[in-house]
């Protein structure tokens, strides 16, 4: 069973969640939070998988309450949820250690889908909004920030070139079935590059190794 802290200050939002969520035999809703203080002694208290944890909150958000609840539960993936206009809210989460995002307008089957692969150790990049993220992330990069930028030029020097060509579509938002069909070869050999790629460069998820590629300058907008 996937136990899932909800973390939301809407009733309604999370009471709307927390309808979906139990068509899914699989997933358990084990504990809500309105802020990120009370996200926090949530996780504490109870044992959970993911939190589904909305960006923007008054008090104590979301983006603070990221590194906590990574630090109060660190096998905990932590899924942010947003709404188009939160890009540059949601580029902070990731760097700071947030495993995916996923718009709050996402299908049904899209939540369950997405608290799935969190919970597997999949990074949750919703297509709609990864783009937008990309470009708050070049543009944060474009402001001067030369230092990030070799640090990663400098992983990535370490990754062969076909797996810096898997990290750039990677980074661009594709999934490992779509970078399979663009670079012509098998799903699993995609899979097993990315393992190869996360240990090189010394990255905790696919999110992580996003940023990176973006950092490096390798991806393009999705």
């Amino acid at each position: 069973m996937i136990r899932v802290l909800l973390v939301d200050d809407e009733a309604l939002v999370r009471a709307g969640i927390r309808l979906v969520l139990r068509h899914a035999d699989d997933i358990e809703v084990v504990a809500e939070a309105a802020d990120g203080d009370e996200a926090v002694a949530q996780a504490v208290r109870v044992p959970v998988d993911v939190v589904l944890l909305d960006v923007r909150m008054p008090g104590a958000g979301g983006l603070p309450a990221v590194r906590r609840l990574k630090d109060a539960r660190p096998q905990a993936a932590v899924l942010m949820l947003t709404t188009f206009g939160n890009e540059e809210y949601v580029a902070q989460a990731l760097t700071t250690g947030a495993d995916g995002f996923l718009l709050k307008s996402s299908h049904p089957e899209e939540l369950i889908r997405a608290v799935r692969s969190a919970a597997a150790g999949e990074a949750v990049l919703s297509p709609e909004v990864t783009s937008h993220v990309l470009r708050t992330l070049r543009a944060s990069t474009a402001r001067g920030n030369t230092e990030t930028a070799t640090t990663a030029r400098n992983q990535v020097a370490t990754l062969t070139d076909r797996e810096q060509a898997v990290l750039g579509l990677l980074g661009s938002g594709l999934t490992n079935s779509e970078i399979a069909d663009r670079l012509g070869v098998e799903t699993g050999t995609v899979k097993a590059h990315v393992g190869r790629i996360l240990n090189k460069l010394g990255a905790a998820n696919r999110v992580r190794a996003a940023i990176i590629a973006h950092e490096a300058g390798l991806t393009t907008s999705p």
